[in-house]
């Protein structure tokens, strides 16, 4: 038996990467899971085969999380394929990418982080958990600097989490947790490879600084156990980066 048997979890932003690892590691623990991506459906359905072949349940759907269309599309697909919406992970950010909108950053890691919350909230049940990811360069950006090319992306994510906590009384009147996982760079992330791309180097003195980085599967792997972890609602779980706590008040 898993610890989430005859549950559904959404994992935005799960065609690749940290949130393909953690759709995956939810399923192998009976999640029914919603595979979120916004272009790449063959990514998104290669995860998919990938947990029905290991017999689990899951399903890709296609959704644009700065629309709020793609918002409600991505809630309501919990409730049609599988009936409940127990977990919702929120995993997919950005801003980094080339040819986008000037305010994209602060449209998908702030707003769309919290209209996906207001979408699904009212679909979930007691008990419920969400889970927001971001990073120590945007969780400490107010104490800690980061690298410039980074600083606009981190402030986003920053604004983000204070807008997701900000929810945390609403939350807890619907008996619905929330828990931060905030993690140092992660090693072949889409994000650490174009940080070192605009700032050769910059992923090799992190690892110097830090002695370790995550491996995205290391890394999923925590944000994947906080989806039944027993703690308290606005919980902050950190991976790596201890020297972060040295050097800010948190």
């Amino acid at each position: 038996m898993g610890q989430l048997d005859n549950k559904t979890a959404i994992v935005t932003g799960s065609s690749r990467g940290i949130g393909a690892e953690v759709a995956k590691i939810l399923a192998g623990e009976g999640a029914a899971v919603v595979v979120n991506y916004r272009q790449k459906a063959p990514r998104a359905n290669k995860v998919v085969a990938g947990i029905e072949a290991d017999g689990g349940r899951a399903v890709a759907v296609g959704a644009d999380l700065t629309s709020i269309e793609g918002v409600q599309a991505l809630a309501s697909a919990a409730m049609e394929n599988f009936g409940s919406l127990d977990v919702l992970v929120l995993n997919a950010s950005g801003g980094m990418e080339s040819g986008m909108e000037e305010d994209y950053a602060l449209k998908l890691n702030r707003d769309a982080q919290v209209n996906m919350l207001n979408a699904a909230a009212p679909l979930m049940k007691e008990g419920s958990r969400v889970v927001f990811v971001t990073s120590h360069q945007a969780h400490f950006i107010n104490s800690v600097p980061t690298m410039p090319e980074y600083e606009p992306v981190a402030r986003s994510k920053r604004a983000g989490e204070d807008a997701l906590r900000e929810l945390l009384p609403n939350l807890a009147d619907k008996g619905i947790s929330l828990v931060v996982v905030s993690g140092d760079m992660i090693e072949g992330t889409v994000t650490a490879t174009l940080l070192d791309r605009s700032n050769p180097g910059a992923i090799e003195a992190r690892r110097a600084e830090a002695g370790k980085l995550y491996s995205v599967e290391e890394f999923a792997a925590v944000v994947a156990s906080m989806a039944t972890a027993d703690v308290e609602s606005g919980h902050t779980e950190y991976a790596g980066g201890s020297d972060y706590f040295g050097k800010s008040a948190g």
